[in-house]
This record gives C-alpha cells, structure tokens and sequence, in this order.
C-alpha cells in the first residue's frame, strides 16, 4: 500500500473534513483518507499509484488549496 500526505488550507469545519474526504476517496485506486482539522494534514493510503495531480484536482475543485 502507497502512502501520501498532504497540506491542505480552506478547511474551517468537520463538513470541510468530509468533502475533503469524499473527493479523495472518489478516485480508483485510493482505499482509505484521513483528514486532520487541526493541522491541514491529508493522509492518502492508495492500492495502487494515483497522480498526485489528479488527488490535487479533486481537493482543488471544492476550493481547497494543496500547499507544499
């Protein structure tokens, strides 16, 4: 299993955490999201390789910002 963490800015709120959450989880190949409130911490447990872009795009699109 892949593991991927992230830093996302924009979440205010558990309904944040959950959008987050389900935009992530929509994508092939991601089996399991956590997402922290507190720090902006994503953590993506993946079966098999998903594009960093495609992950970015699917936070991107709710209007959260993946930063470095």
């Amino acid at each position: 299993m892949k593991e991927l963490e992230l830093k996302v800015q924009g979440m205010t709120c558990e309904h944040c955490v959950r959008t987050v959450q389900r935009a992530i989880s929509s994508l092939e190949g991601v089996s399991k999201v956590e997402v922290f409130l507190d720090s902006g911490r994503v953590n993506v447990y993946m079966e098999k390789e998903v594009p960093l872009e495609d992950i970015k795009k699917s936070i991107e699109e709710w209007g959260y910002r993946v930063v470095d």
